[in-house]
């Protein structure tokens, strides 16, 4: 006769088995979210950095060295000036994994001109 317990044998182990891969998943997921979101924030600040510059009166090459220098690696910055108000875009492609699409993060700032720049 058979026991109720032998027939549990092994279910643990299933049970891990089918566990583990779940929580890595949601672990990878996890780690991607916030490596865009301070990818999101370092594009954010170096949008600021560049468009105070722009502000201030620095010359365009100055601004976006700036912003290069404070963002992300391999970003792209767009400046723009409209005769009040300097605008400054940081965008990045971020490869979270060799299997993820590219994930597009950007930030941006506007700042009023000050007076005479």
């Amino acid at each position: 006769m058979r026991s109720a317990r032998g027939s549990d044998r092994g279910s643990v182990t299933v049970e891990a088995a089918l566990t583990l891969p779940s929580l890595l998943l949601v672990l990878a997921v996890s780690f991607g979210a916030v490596q865009a979101a301070s990818a999101q924030l370092a594009c954010a600040d170096a949008a600021r950095v560049g468009a105070r510059a722009l502000a201030r009166g620095e010359p365009d090459d100055r601004a976006r060295s700036l912003a290069l220098t404070a963002a992300p690696r391999g970003a792209d910055v767009g400046l723009a000036d409209d005769g009040h108000t300097a605008r400054v875009t940081v965008r990045v492609e971020l490869r979270l994994g060799p299997l993820a699409p590219p994930l597009g993060v950007d930030g941006s700032a506007a700042v009023l001109l000050e007076p005479g720049s």
